[in-house]
């Protein structure tokens, strides 16, 4: 039998990221794979997938509006659809196979098939073929991900009625696609078949979409999103999907009772995620679950078997690639003997649609929830001469400091290039800058960072200077 300082369940952004740094730091160590390709949902049917046909998508686009910028586009443009998922597959296929890569340059020991615990130091190894091969793990860290989520009463064929999974790989543009579910995935993949041509309506639970982020993103997200063409069915509770041929037949009851019902021919299921832990046999090991179906864990992401850890959407907290991430390389650290540390208030969100939304820190609801006293400033990107230079002149940068210190809060913003933007915010937190801080600071002119730098003079009451 192998034997391992530390083996990983998982090859996600948590999985191999937390085991690239195990072997950084002189642990022999392993990784468990059930799929064939490394790279957990994020790199197969997540993150990675759904950003490259956001960016074929947003290209075709683009071309709609050339003419504007005096450029002639000679006889129709069409979409290509399977060439555009066949590119998609293509990315797909490069970042798995960097992963591959990684394992081999950190001489990590790789097996694939389905990782389960025979107890709390032996590991099995269960392949495709059925047989079993146990390996010796003084440490193991969990990262099994998460899968799609549904409602009870939803019947999910993977042919009308689909999850994010399916919706990666449709055949054809929909002609209408309704999408349960107001959250981060229906909306990036929404826009994506609304670009393309497809009829989109969101039916969502809450009184807003992305109801976890700042009202005031949801607001506008919610402005641009319907100039586009999409439609919104907030505070709808759906209580029937059913399939009939190649149409999909939606009711939901509105915030007065009332019955709507929509027809399509694709109804995308995108109502969140669950922890996945199925055939883990975590019991075997001593390894608690909570009742939501998370892994247990402590300040140090411990389990209640002290030899084991978790990290990543198996276990409490934001469902990101990057939070897995930062929990991977903390546990990897702490093995170590090292010290690291993770501060949740300080991992951003984003949404990838066209404004890009992104948000880290507080929202002006939740400090309202909490009694204090707090200052705001913002600053819209039509203001911005980079914003009209290249016409992305949707969204706006808020900056929430506190009343009495001026210390930054929360950042959020909704508007061109808001995933990349939001990184200085972040930076700004982790020292615990002040608005008046950020406001003096030189933003390279014409940028649409500048945004931050004037919503900051905004929060410090001095006004921002070109609004």
């Amino acid at each position: 039998m192998s034997s391992f300082d530390v083996v990983v369940i998982g090859s996600g952004p948590g999985g191999y990221v937390s085991a690239i740094r195990c072997a950084q730091l002189g642990m022999k160590t392993a990784i468990i794979e059930k799929y064939a390709t490394l790279g957990g949902t994020c790199l197969n049917v997540g993150c990675i997938p759904s950003k490259a046909l956001l960016a074929s998508s947003h290209h075709y686009e683009e071309l709609q509006h050339f003419a504007d910028h005096g450029i002639e586009v000679a006889g129709e443009v069409k979409v290509n659809l399977q060439k555009m998922i066949d590119r998609k597959q293509t990315v797909v296929d490069q970042t798995c196979g960097g992963v591959k890569f990684l394992m081999d340059k950190n001489n990590i020991a790789v097996y694939q098939g389905v990782g389960s615990f025979e107890n709390a130091t032996t590991l099995n190894v269960t392949k495709e073929d059925g047989s079993v091969e146990q390996i010796e793990a003084k440490h193991t860290i969990i990262a099994t991900g998460s899968k799609p989520s549904s409602l009870p009463f939803i019947q999910i064929d993977k042919e009308r009625v689909i999850t994010s999974t399916e919706a990666l790989k449709l055949s054809e543009v929909p002609q209408h696609m309704i999408i349960i579910g107001g959250g981060v995935i229906g909306l990036e993949l929404g826009q994506v078949y609304l670009r393309l041509g497809a009829k989109v309506s969101v039916v969502e639970f809450m009184d807003r979409i992305i109801p976890g982020m700042d009202g005031a993103l949801s607001k506008e997200l919610t402005k641009v999103l319907k100039k586009q063409g999409m439609k919104f069915y907030t505070s709808h509770k759906v209580k029937e999907v059913n399939r009939n041929g190649n149409v999909v037949i939606v009711k939901a009851d509105d915030a007065k009772g009332n019955e709507v019902v929509l027809e399509g021919d694709y109804a995308l299921v995108a109502v969140g995620r669950r922890p996945y832990t199925d055939g883990l046999n975590a019991e075997k090991a001593g390894v608690k679950l909570t009742e939501r179906g998370q892994v247990e864990v402590n300040d140090h992401l411990q389990t209640t078997a002290s030899n084991i850890y978790a990290i990543g959407d198996v276990v409490r907290g934001a469902m990101l690639a990057h939070k897995a991430e930062e929990e991977g390389v903390m546990v990897a650290e702490y093995l170590a003997g090292q010290k690291p540390h993770i501060d949740y208030n300080l991992i951003p969100g984003v949404v990838y649609t066209w404004p890009e939304v992104a948000a880290v820190g507080k929202t002006e609801e939740q400090l309202k929830a909490e009694g204090r006293n707090y200052k705001v400033g913002n600053f819209p990107f039509k203001a911005l001469g980079r914003a009209r230079a290249s016409a992305d002149t949707d969204g706006f940068v808020k900056i929430i400091a506190d009343a009495s210190t001026d210390e930054v809060l929360g950042v959020h913003m909704i508007g061109a290039r808001s995933a990349d933007l939001i990184a200085e915010a972040v930076t700004a937190m982790e020292f615990r800058a002040s608005a008046e801080d950020i406001s003096r600071m030189s933003h390279a002119h014409p940028t649409f960072a500048e945004a931050i730098k004037e919503a900051a003079l905004d929060a410090t009451g001095k006004r921002a200077l070109h609004i």
